[in-house]
């Protein structure tokens, strides 16, 4: 028996042996690795003439692919034992009732979205989405905010690199999903939608993070007035915070897509060192609001002789912390077990507020 034969068997053999993924690792770098026994038989093959090498090469790397084919076979017929075992020691009793303390919760900011959901489609609102890599028409130009518009100062916008037909950017606001909505109604319909969703701007602290969680509430409908959105915010507000004393106060303010707008506070009280939402002692800016543009309804297929409208958007992370207690809104987005723990719904807790508006 040659060297390459007692070689061959003397590998095989101990790999027939093997009784554990770690063996079998063993003997591939022992064989296969740098310093390997087959590796240093390969080396020798530049060293021999073309006659030893015609003769030794094909024996060689014969033996190469031997040992590699047995090695892997063992190593799959192992790692399938190993897994079998686990299998048929880690049981799951699927009749035993749930944990005491389950894992996992539902974050503040799901269960607030599940509210708002709620609360309008029982005042008669659809929920509607958008995407939220938005194209520059639709994220200003349509909501009355050309290029050239000082409104754009306003928002601090993440455009994205590369060439595209139209710069494209992560919306600043939720608000394109009102010009979509309105498109696809067809200008002839009346739309009553919420959009809720992710949005996007350069700013961080306390109170202000890159990404985060807004909804905006859109009506267009023939003999819309301001009334209809001061009714529907009051009403929006007492659901929400559960508390027939919320008081609301409009001042005039700004926004490109509304005219008139209106920045919307709402009254609340110290109790204990601790901002209670209720009353009128103190004010609080809450959300922005307005009739909608007739730029903005043209931009969306109506004619705006004919079809008014109201808009409305606040922070839904904002609403959380008011409702909630939180402090800082950057915890929302740090991931911490124990704040989720704290802050964290259950799945089984049924959103505030599902009897109905007039619970």
């Amino acid at each position: 028996m040659t060297d390459i034969d007692h070689l061959s068997a003397d590998l095989l053999g101990q790999i027939t042996a093997a009784g554990t993924p770690d063996a079998i690792e063993a003997i591939r770098v022992a064989a296969l690795g740098k310093s390997g026994s087959v590796t240093a038989l390969l080396k020798t093959l530049g060293a021999m003439t073309p006659d030893q090498r015609q003769t030794q090469g094909p024996r060689i790397h014969a033996l190469r692919e031997a040992v590699t084919e047995a090695l892997a076979t063992c190593k799959a017929a192992l790692d399938r034992a190993v897994l079998d075992a686990k299998l048929a020691a880690e049981t799951l009793d699927m009749t035993l009732p749930p944990p005491v303390n389950p894992v996992g919760s539902v974050h503040p900011v799901s269960q607030v979205m599940d509210e708002l959901a709620e609360i309008f489609a029982d005042l008669g609102f659809a929920v509607a989405t958008g995407p939220e890599i938005e194209t520059d028409w639709y994220n200003f130009t349509a909501l009355n905010i050309p290029e050239t518009h000082p409104a754009r100062a306003m928002h601090d916008t993440f455009y994205l690199a590369g060439d595209h037909d139209t710069p494209m950017v992560l919306r600043t606001h939720t608000s394109p999903v009102q010009i979509r909505a309105m498109q696809a109604a067809g200008g002839d319909k009346p739309v009553y939608i919420i959009a809720p969703g992710r949005t996007y701007r350069s700013d961080s602290d306390a109170t202000h993070t890159p990404m985060f969680h807004q909804v905006e509430g859109l009506v267009i409908d023939k003999g819309i007035t301001l009334g209809h959105l001061k009714w529907t915010l009051e009403t929006f507000l007492k659901a929400f915070f559960e508390r027939d004393d919320i008081v609301l106060r409009l001042r005039p303010s700004y926004f490109p897509f509304t005219e008139p707008s209106a920045e919307v506070d709402v009254g609340y009280t110290i109790q204990n060192g601790k901002r209670v939402i209720g009353g009128s002692d103190h004010w609080m800016e809450v959300l922005g609001s307005g009739m909608v543009h007739r730029k903005v309804i043209a931009a969306g297929g109506y004619d705006p002789d004919q079809w008014q409208g109201f808009a409305f958007g606040c922070g839904i992370d904002r609403l959380a912390m008011l409702k909630y207690g939180m402090d800082d809104l950057r915890a929302f987005f740090d991931g911490d077990v124990r704040w989720l723990k704290h802050y964290g719904f259950s799945a089984f807790d049924v959103p505030t507020l599902s009897g109905g508006v007039g619970a």
